[in-house]
């Protein structure tokens, strides 16, 4: 029975790590790098770091902000997201993410990734 238990707690923290969200607070012409710049750097963990996959962004404040994808320092897309909206966005391997904003008040979203399937 103690080891039912602990396989079935292994496969909801396994889970729970494959669907992992974050949510981000950003201030008044802020940028902030979310993920693509290693570790330490990446505001949070991308379960598929080194596969390409999505990333869905959420703005859950009352402010527009940006999203930008960049390689190698060249800008590959910037989508404007309106507060309510949820973007999907495709990181190929080697990219980053980034979410800049412009406005007075601060910005608020959500983040979470998902696997592509080729």
């Amino acid at each position: 029975m103690k080891k039912l238990i602990v396989i079935i707690c292994a496969v909801f923290f396994t889970q729970h790590n494959l669907f992992a969200q974050a949510e981000f607070e950003l201030n008044p012409s802020q940028s902030m790098s979310i993920t693509g710049k290693g570790p330490g750097q990446d505001a949070t963990k991308n379960p598929y770091d080194g596969q390409n996959c999505f990333a869905m962004v959420e703005n859950i404040g009352k402010r527009e902000f940006s999203i930008r994808t960049q390689q190698n320092g060249k800008i590959i897309e910037i989508i404007p997201i309106k507060n309510g909206e949820t973007k999907k966005v495709k990181l190929l391997v080697g990219y980053e993410l980034y979410l800049d904003t412009n406005s007075k008040g601060k910005a608020k979203a959500k983040v979470a990734f998902e696997k592509m399937t080729e």
